[in-house]
């Protein structure tokens, strides 16, 4: 296995990992503050806007750089 095949492969899973571990943080608090359906649900979007945006950029450069 090369360097960059290994560095790509460690992205994907600790990046994914990472999501995995905010969006737990995210249910936490909500569960925690008592935020109710509405705040859940607006906090999730916020975490899912950020997601949204960094598969955006990975497919950006992917394109950009063919």
């Amino acid at each position: 296995m090369s360097v960059e095949q290994f560095e790509t492969i460690s992205l994907t899973v600790l990046v994914t990992a990472l999501i995995a571990w905010m969006g737990f943080i995210v249910w936490d608090l909500a569960k925690r503050s008592d935020a109710g359906r509405f705040g859940t649900t607006v906090l999730f979007a916020a975490l899912g806007l950020g997601v949204f945006g960094f598969i955006i950029k990975t497919v950006l450069v992917e394109v950009i750089a063919v």
